[in-house]
């Protein structure tokens, strides 16, 4: 058993010292916001993920899981300190690190004997070297720790899953004993551990997101070739996927990204090249062509519908993607914006997420159950692909709709199924018209 101290409970945090913990350790997980620190003792989560309560609560019963606000007591037996806390977004598009400084800040005044440090937080290539310099500058007399960068790869709705399988571990320092003591922590989860500098392990993370998203931007650009075509993309994308080059992952053409990582990580990165006076023009068409797919989605809907002003538009899902609640940079956000701006009144429905996205979105009505939102509205608009949206009773749909239109941002639906039905529907790249033909006949 090690003793592990996690500054910060947000998504990361609180998700690394669960599983740390049940992993055999003791973790004390600490925070500055006494509510949250409060609310978790006794067993209440500030986010939603998949399974997480119940591993928080079964660690918490077991004494190898403390909550705390205070940084004296959480470091006082601490070998390893992972800082876990939000990187958001700054004014241009770089790495806000206040909550990084006051973290490393803190751990320099009240770090009693040495440790090693463990930057977990998605960081700017060269903050490893930063926080060294900042702890040192803030102890009272020197002892001596090391910095590891050991950055996350967890997506959220499926988090524990990716922690306790991790496809791999990576891990930077100019210090290889103290890079190795990390390493041996993570042997239990059995998976390929990459050791490498602090500047290049940081450089890992943000590379990886870039291509990530690079993949989603392109699959979409390629949706809106097959709609000028006639083609369907997901057809495309199942043909392009088996080819082990490409691989099937992150090829589904809709909305595009959101959450808390992927659209601040490639904004940071191009404002960390543009810095150092390189062009990232890849970068810069990636990020623009996601804008893009948020404001197409809208167009469709007023091409559908002619005018949307006075209409009811119901969103079905308001999360940036399924199985959380969070609603950090979400396609629905913009789109219920633009749609209002337009004149439309528009309603919600999401299984988790509603609570979260009322504080954003305050005009937008919440609606108890999708039925009840199909009732009131002339077009659906599918932005989160939960799967009880893929298992509606679509002929229910069909019956109570006024105008039975369905304008679905995730693909989730057959689009000659709907036809069949008798609801107008238009997908994202499906090369379809609303009557279920292929548009390169309907047109020719």
């Amino acid at each position: 058993m090690k003793n592990i101290t996690v500054v910060g409970v947000g998504y990361v945090g609180l998700v690394t010292g669960a599983c740390f913990a049940d992993l055999g350790n003791r973790v004390t997980a600490l925070d500055i916001d006494e509510e949250r620190i409060a609310g978790l003792k006794r067993g209440e989560l500030p986010i939603y993920e998949p399974g997480l309560e119940e591993l928080v609560e079964r660690n918490l019963a077991a004494g190898r899981l403390l909550f705390t606000t205070s940084y004296e007591d959480a470091l006082q037996d601490a070998e390893f300190v992972f800082i876990a806390v939000g990187t958001p977004e700054g004014g241009d598009g770089e790495a806000d690190l206040k909550y990084v400084s006051s973290a490393a800040e803190s751990i320099g005044k009240m770090m009693s004997a040495s440790c090693i440090i463990v930057n977990k937080s998605t960081v700017p290539v060269g903050t490893g070297d930063w926080v060294a310099d900042v702890i040192t500058a803030n102890q009272d007399q020197s002892i001596p720790f090391s910095v590891v960068s050991c950055p996350e790869f967890l997506r959220e709705g499926s988090a524990i899953q990716d922690f306790m399988n991790p496809a791999r571990t990576v891990l930077g320092s100019l210090d290889l004993d103290a890079a190795e003591k990390v390493a041996q922590l993570h042997l239990p989860l059995r998976a390929p551990i990459v050791v490498t500098d602090l500047r290049t392990a940081e450089m890992i993370k943000y590379a990886s997101n870039a291509f990530l998203s690079t993949k989603i931007s392109f699959i979409n650009e390629i949706a809106n070739i097959c709609e000028a075509l006639g083609a369907d993309v997901k057809e495309v994308a199942t043909g392009m996927g088996y080819d082990p080059r490409i691989g099937p992952h992150f090829l589904d053409a809709g909305l595009g990204y959101g959450g808390s990582c992927f659209p601040k990580d490639v904004k940071a990165l191009a404002y960390m090249a543009e810095e150092k006076g390189r062009h990232p023009q890849l970068l810069d068409a990636v990020m623009e062509i996601n804008s893009d797919r948020r404001r197409q989605l809208a167009e469709k809907v007023r091409t559908a519908l002619g005018d949307v002003n006075g209409k009811n538009i119901g969103l079905l899902g308001l999360t940036f993607k399924p199985n959380t609640d969070d609603m950090r940079d979400a396609p629905s956000v913009d789109i219920a914006r633009l749609l209002s701006d337009a004149g439309a009144k528009v309603l919600a429905y999401d299984p988790v997420g509603m609570e979260r996205a009322q504080a954003v979105m305050p005009s937008v009505e919440m609606v108890a159950d999708p039925y009840s939102l199909a009732e009131r509205c002339q077009a659906l608009v599918v932005c989160t692909e939960w799967n009880e949206f893929k298992q509606l009773d679509l002929e229910r749909l069909s019956e109570i709709m006024p105008v039975p239109l369905i304008v679905d941002g995730r693909n989730i639906y057959d689009p000659k199924v709907m036809a069949g039905l008798g609801i107008r529907y238009f997908g994202m790249g499906r090369g379809y018209g609303p009557d279920g033909n292929p548009l390169q006949e309907t047109s020719g």
